[in-house]
């Protein structure tokens, strides 16, 4: 981390502890000797539960994004639907504005209130969680060869909240990595990854001892000397064969866009 990077690398990341990633994406990995990390949140295991983000996953497979928003009075304000269709660029509308509003307008008490009852209705919540999730041995295999991270405690937008409940969330989760394994985690991907869910976290993680962190800036990361805790990266859905592919005309690398919210001091205050 010291060094100037001197040629590309790629590191490839998948994010929310899911046992189909350990069944098949490793062994192709594996095989091919790509270097990637696994970040995984804490709570799942130590609560066994299923976390909210896919609670709401599960449901938008059964129900429509009209059907769940009809649950809430709370609305998007015009400003809030453009920002929604601009973050999940990727989705139509409706399915952005009720992610916005799931994802940042509620609360996470008024989450709860709604998809819990919603999520119970549909679902065996234990058998889910033995059915997504990896097991302990998979994390403690993957800790051995170095492809482990911590996706934080809980899966929440941890720029959204307080510093005191950041710092708990992150606490929390070094705490469970080093009793399981013995030791903490260097690496964490922030939940979410925009640039509201990352303000403020780096120098809580910097404090809780990580020494690596991945927010979702689409950008090239020129070195990691100026903060280790803020790199860019790019989602699945950038790439080729992805729905929205940046490299498509080819500049990704000839003209490339390089991270700048390291830069901006807001993300630290």
């Amino acid at each position: 981390m010291e060094q100037p990077l001197q040629k590309n690398y790629i590191l490839i990341t998948f994010d929310d502890g899911l046992k189909e990633q350990y069944e098949i994406a490793k062994p192709i990995l594996d095989e091919m000797g790509i270097p990637f990390i696994f970040f995984v949140n804490s709570w799942n295991f130590s609560e066994q539960k299923v976390s909210m983000v896919h609670k709401i996953h599960l449901l938008r497979s059964v129900l429509s994004s009209e059907i769940i928003n009809s649950r809430t009075a709370t609305k998007l304000s015009p400003e809030e639907n453009l920002l929604a269709i601009k973050h999940y660029n990727y989705d139509d509308a409706d399915t952005a504005k009720l992610k916005y509003l799931l994802n940042f307008k509620l609360n996470f008490k008024e989450l709860g209130s709604l998809i819990d009852p919603l999520f119970h209705e549909y679902f065996d919540e234990s058998k889910i969680f033995e059915e997504l999730y990896m097991t302990r041995d998979m994390l403690i295999d993957l800790d051995k060869s170095h492809n482990l991270g911590s996706h934080a405690h809980q899966h929440i937008p941890l720029g959204e909240f307080d510093e005191e409940i950041i710092s708990q969330d992150l606490k929390d989760s070094q705490l469970f990595f080093n009793s399981l394994l013995g030791h903490k985690l260097d690496a964490i991907s922030y939940p979410y990854g925009s640039f509201s869910a990352c303000q403020k976290v780096s120098n809580i993680a910097r404090e809780n001892d990580f020494k690596i962190g991945f927010t979702m800036e689409r950008a090239l990361t020129a070195d990691l000397q100026e903060d280790p805790l803020l790199i860019s990266r790019y989602d699945a859905n950038d790439l080729p064969l992805g729905k929205g592919n940046l490299f498509k005309e080819n500049k990704l690398f000839s003209k490339p866009t390089y991270r700048n919210w390291y830069e901006n001091s807001a993300i630290y205050q």
